[in-house]
């Protein structure tokens, strides 16, 4: 067995790399709840790019298991973002400068989960002018890959079903829900839908802690604020499967 030190197995160095005594007492909370939530975002790929891969191949049983915890996860991030709510107003607008032009709507890994669940959308890159080099490679070959999107579909066709526009998938989706042979396939729509759910109820999580700490305020990097987060709150990865 080799000698490995606890620390360095985690890459704790550079992890918690950062200044030991900030200003406001109360801005380690808010560098730890967005910390946390990439190393979330970071498993959230992890997993989902394997679910994607696995349901390419019509598997349904290994990626109910991904999305499985997947929603665990999804549970953490609620949690996570819900612990703001311990950051009193007054003590976030005392850092709120230090931000400077940085905002949460620079998290490289939110984007690829946005294109891994089929956003599709050529000029992203040229439009997140703030993304680092390795950044945007990550975001091109998300979107030069297929989306959860397509291995959803690729069990669906597996499955002897017709996907090849609209209305033949609503026809799909409803077979789905009466025919017992298709129950994995219909147990994979459902995981998917509890996904995209999941999402709509943390982007109205996060809508009210920035309503609670801005108020009216424009957010960080030029954003509208919480009337920008309460748009977003609408938004689905797979509307099909929310009016199926």
């Amino acid at each position: 067995m080799s000698d490995v030190v606890y620390g360095e197995y985690l890459g704790l160095a550079a992890l918690l790399d950062g200044p030991a005594d900030r200003e406001v007492h109360d801005e380690q909370l808010f560098v730890t709840v967005h910390r946390v939530h990439e190393l979330w975002f970071d498993l959230l790929l992890h997993d989902l790019t394997d679910a994607r891969d696995r349901m390419l191949a019509g598997e349904t049983r290994v990626p109910l298991r991904r999305l499985a915890r997947c929603a665990g996860v999804q549970r953490a991030l609620l949690d996570t973002v819900g612990l703001l709510d311990t950051l009193p107003p007054q003590e976030f607008l005392a850092f709120r400068g230090s931000l400077g032009t940085a905002s949460g709507a620079q998290s490289a890994q939110f984007h690829e989960l946005e294109v891994l669940a089929g956003r599709s959308d050529p000029r992203l890159p040229d439009r997140l002018t703030w993304l680092t080099p390795a950044e945007r490679t990550r975001l091109e070959r998300r979107l030069a890959e297929p989306s959860l999107w397509d291995g959803f579909l690729a069990v669906l066709a597996k499955a002897g079903l017709d996907v090849s526009d609209p209305p033949a998938r609503e026809a799909a989706y409803a077979r789905l829900l009466r025919d017992p042979e298709l129950e994995p396939a219909a147990d994979l729509a459902d995981a998917l839908h509890g996904y995209d759910q999941s999402w709509a109820a943390w982007r109205y999580r996060h809508s009210l802690v920035a309503e609670r700490q801005i108020g009216t305020r424009p957010g960080t990097g030029g954003s509208t604020g919480v009337q920008y987060l309460r748009q977003r709150a609408d938004h689905r990865f797979f509307p099909e499967l929310t009016h199926r």
